[in-house]
Protein backbone atom coordinates (compact mmCIF):
# COMPACT_ATOMS: atom_id res chain seq x y z
CA UNK A 1 0.00 0.00 0.00
CA UNK A 2 1.07 3.06 -1.36
CA UNK A 3 0.51 6.57 0.73
CA UNK A 4 1.09 9.99 -0.78
CA UNK A 5 3.28 11.42 1.22
CA UNK A 6 1.25 14.74 2.85
CA UNK A 7 2.75 18.31 1.87
CA UNK A 8 3.52 20.67 4.42
CA UNK A 9 2.56 24.31 3.57
CA UNK A 10 5.74 26.58 2.03
CA UNK A 11 6.59 28.88 5.20
CA UNK A 12 8.76 32.47 4.22
CA UNK A 13 11.92 31.71 6.36
CA UNK A 14 12.83 28.79 4.69
CA UNK A 15 13.26 31.24 1.80
CA UNK A 16 16.86 31.40 1.33
CA UNK A 17 16.26 35.25 -0.36
CA UNK A 18 15.05 36.64 3.01
CA UNK A 19 18.15 35.14 5.08
CA UNK A 20 20.48 37.07 2.09
CA UNK A 21 18.73 40.12 1.92
CA UNK A 22 18.45 40.66 5.72
CA UNK A 23 22.20 40.01 6.14
CA UNK A 24 22.74 42.56 3.41
CA UNK A 25 20.33 45.14 4.98
CA UNK A 26 22.49 44.45 8.18
CA UNK A 27 25.79 44.99 6.51
CA UNK A 28 24.27 48.15 4.58
CA UNK A 29 23.60 49.73 8.07
CA UNK A 30 26.43 48.70 9.27
CA UNK A 31 28.89 50.55 6.17
CA UNK A 32 26.63 53.41 7.31
CA UNK A 33 28.90 56.40 7.73
CA UNK A 34 28.41 57.17 11.27
CA UNK A 35 28.78 53.75 12.15
CA UNK A 36 31.25 51.31 10.42
CA UNK A 37 31.53 53.46 7.18
CA UNK A 38 33.13 52.15 4.24
CA UNK A 39 35.96 50.68 5.22
CA UNK A 40 34.13 48.27 7.44
CA UNK A 41 32.29 46.53 4.28
CA UNK A 42 35.18 46.44 1.68
CA UNK A 43 36.51 43.45 0.77
CA UNK A 44 40.47 43.35 0.45
CA UNK A 45 41.95 44.49 -2.43
CA UNK A 46 38.50 45.66 -3.84
CA UNK A 47 38.45 49.35 -5.18
CA UNK A 48 37.95 52.14 -3.25
CA UNK A 49 34.16 53.73 -3.29
CA UNK A 50 32.19 56.01 -2.33
CA UNK A 51 28.41 55.44 -1.10
CA UNK A 52 29.87 51.33 -0.82
CA UNK A 53 26.27 50.62 1.77
CA UNK A 54 23.77 51.74 -0.56
CA UNK A 55 24.66 49.11 -2.95
CA UNK A 56 24.46 46.67 -0.05
CA UNK A 57 21.01 48.56 1.40
CA UNK A 58 19.51 48.40 -2.78
CA UNK A 59 20.70 44.58 -2.62
CA UNK A 60 19.06 43.59 0.69
CA UNK A 61 15.98 45.57 -0.84
CA UNK A 62 15.92 43.51 -3.93
CA UNK A 63 16.11 40.25 -2.13
CA UNK A 64 13.38 40.73 -0.23
CA UNK A 65 11.55 41.84 -2.78
CA UNK A 66 12.24 38.56 -4.77
CA UNK A 67 12.00 36.40 -1.64
CA UNK A 68 8.44 37.68 -1.07
CA UNK A 69 7.32 37.18 -4.55
CA UNK A 70 9.08 33.86 -4.70
CA UNK A 71 7.11 32.89 -1.22
CA UNK A 72 3.95 34.30 -3.00
CA UNK A 73 4.37 32.10 -6.23
CA UNK A 74 4.98 29.13 -3.75
CA UNK A 75 2.16 29.47 -1.63
CA UNK A 76 0.08 30.00 -4.57
CA UNK A 77 1.67 26.92 -6.29
CA UNK A 78 1.03 24.87 -2.89
CA UNK A 79 -2.72 26.09 -2.58
CA UNK A 80 -3.64 25.13 -6.15
CA UNK A 81 -1.81 21.40 -6.01
CA UNK A 82 -3.63 20.71 -2.22
CA UNK A 83 -6.42 22.66 -3.36
CA UNK A 84 -7.35 20.84 -6.90
CA UNK A 85 -8.25 17.44 -5.76
CA UNK A 86 -11.06 18.99 -3.96
CA UNK A 87 -11.99 21.52 -6.18
CA UNK A 88 -12.39 19.03 -8.77
CA UNK A 89 -15.08 16.66 -6.62
CA UNK A 90 -17.12 20.11 -5.77
CA UNK A 91 -17.25 21.02 -9.80
CA UNK A 92 -18.57 17.38 -10.38
CA UNK A 93 -20.97 17.13 -7.73
CA UNK A 94 -22.42 20.63 -8.92
CA UNK A 95 -22.60 19.30 -12.20
CA UNK A 96 -24.02 16.19 -11.44
CA UNK A 97 -26.50 17.89 -9.27
CA UNK A 98 -27.60 20.17 -12.25
CA UNK A 99 -28.41 17.57 -14.75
Amino acid sequence: MSEKKQTKPPVWYLNTFFWIGAILLILGLYGLPFLGGDRAIRDPGQKREDGLFVYYLLGGVAMLANGWLSHRQTVLAFEEEVGSGTQQTVKLETDEAAQ
